[in-house]
């Protein structure tokens, strides 16, 4: 099966419980894991940028990532997230990382550096070089400040080898559109925007890797087969159910609001490593009837 097939449908980018004291909460993470596999997504990806990455050590990294591929136990794909600003520090990563149980790698594009669009064709095609496994891109201005344009991704995506995919999350329908139609065959693109997922696969992504689908995998994996399969109609209905909950999960910080609906679904304590911290008590009561309205 291709690396397009696996990867087509829902992706989730796992959340990392914590305990009060700051620790990761396995068991929690072992439920989260079932929730999400149960609920019907296609592929988990691991230590992306949901998970709080930035704030966990080399050694925590290696762990969750191998209780992930433990507890996943082949029954769906994993993704493992390896990103970050420092090239050469990211190559030396994926030299070493455990990824033998992984089927692709997502990296999300160097933050604060802003590099010119040079500068991030030259970083992707270090690390394409030396990953043992493809390489999905990640584009997240809103976060790294400075956006892969489409002659980029296509540049990337035509040129070097291992670049097999891109998680877009610029929300410019024009750029996603134009990446859609200059893209080789074989190159994966999905959304990274749990709201703009709709009209993206109408347009022609493959799917999306959602925050969402953490808290309401059901709802959302099945709104995503039924535009996968052209039936928008049906589609429709179950996003204007998730609309609001896209609202309440982003309105502060992501994965502030996440956390707090998994928290009212008794699958984690809702704990957040500085400098992230919970949502505001007015969002949590909102977050709160929303999960329990919810059908």
């Amino acid at each position: 099966m291709s690396l397009r097939q696996q990867l087509r449908g829902t992706g989730v980018a796992l959340i990392t419980p914590f305990n009060s004291d700051g620790s990761i909460d396995y068991d929690a993470f072992e439920k989260v894991i079932d929730h999400v596999i149960n609920g019907g997504v296609e592929y988990v990806v691991a230590l992306g940028t949901t998970g709080e990455t930035p704030t966990l050590h080399k050694e925590e990294k290696i762990a969750l990532a191998n209780f992930t591929y433990d507890k996943v136990a082949g029954r769906v794909p994993v993704v493992v997230g390896i990103g970050g600003n420092n090239t050469a520090e990211l190559v030396e990563e994926l030299k070493s990382f455990p990824l033998d149980k992984a089927v692709a790698v997502l990296s999300a594009s160097p933050y604060y550096s802003k590099p010119s669009q040079e500068g991030l064709f030259q970083h992707y095609k270090a690390l394409a070089g030396v990953s043992p496994k493809p390489i999905l891109l990640y584009n997240v201005p809103g976060r790294t400040g400075r956006n892969l344009n489409a002659a980029t991704t296509i540049r990337l995506a035509k040129e070097v080898k291992n670049i097999a995919g891109i998680k877009e999350a610029s929300g410019d329908m024009a750029q996603c559109m134009e990446i859609l139609r200059d893209k080789p065959a074989d190159f994966l693109v999905v959304s990274g925007d749990d709201a703009l997922t709709l009209p993206q696969v109408a347009c022609g992504m493959e799917g999306v890797i959602s925050v969402a689908a953490n808290s309401f995998p059901r709802l959302f994996t099945d709104m995503v087969r039924n535009c996968l399969k052209g039936d928008f109609k049906a589609a429709k209905e179950l996003n204007d159910r998730l609309i609001q909950g896209y609202e309440f999960l982003f309105a502060e910080n992501n994965p502030a609001g996440v956390k707090a609906a998994m928290a009212e679904l008794k699958l984690i304590g809702n704990y957040l490593r500085l400098p992230v911290v919970p949502v505001s008590a007015g969002l949590q009561q909102k977050i709160k009837e929303y999960v329990k309205n919810l059908k």
